[in-house]
């Protein structure tokens, strides 16, 4: 197994340890949280980097690097909707939906690469898609590190008020992207229905 496949790996280990400081009672646990999604975030980054820089990309990697993705991105977004608390109650409603919209966007766009994957075809993710993983990551960190040291301080607003800005637009980007993903590969629908 390569470097790169690795790193993915870690990234999916690395999902029970972030969910575990949400249940471990430590102090500044939403620090470590934070610290753990970084991490796992950033093995994104470089595994993506070392596969095409190293010509490492696998059929393994093609599979199991969305699924981590996923894994990671919509754990974080539940633990979020099932442990946290906001000032702001009417954004407890509201962040229900935005959560909906997220992980059914993962589930459909992952229906699809199934799709295409039958089919022979691989579905790279588009600049829309990248931009709502980037968007989703910042979002999450915020609204991770508005607790502990910034309680009750004018930090702990502004990090509020941007986490939610910033899962608004990302479940914007979740729709964009969506549609850009059926728009782009409408081919793999069209098979589909003919061979229905």
């Amino acid at each position: 197994m390569n470097v790169a496949n690795k790193l993915t790996l870690v990234r999916i280990g690395l999902v029970p340890v972030f969910i575990a400081f949400f249940y471990i009672d430590v102090p500044y646990w939403n620090y470590w949280a934070a610290l753990v999604f970084v991490a796992a975030s950033l093995t994104d980054l470089f595994d993506g980097l070392i596969a095409r820089k190293h010509g490492l990309v696998t059929n393994f990697g093609k599979l199991v690097d969305p699924i981590a993705d996923k894994l990671l991105v919509c754990s974080a977004l539940i633990m979020l909707l099932a442990k946290f608390e906001f000032a702001e109650h009417w954004f407890s409603d509201v962040f229900v939906l935005l959560v909906i919209v997220m992980v059914g966007r993962e589930f459909v766009i992952s229906g699809l690469r199934l799709l295409a994957a039958a089919g022979g075809k691989v579905l790279a993710a588009d600049s829309f898609g990248k931009a709502k993983t980037i968007v989703q990551i910042v979002a999450v960190v915020a609204l991770l590190l508005r607790g502990g040291l910034f309680f009750g301080t004018f930090f702990e607003g502004w990090l509020a008020a941007a986490g939610i800005v910033l899962m608004c637009a990302a479940t914007l980007l979740s729709v964009i992207s969506c549609i850009s993903y059926f728009t782009k590969n409408s081919d793999v629908l069209a098979d589909l229905v003919k061979h229905k």
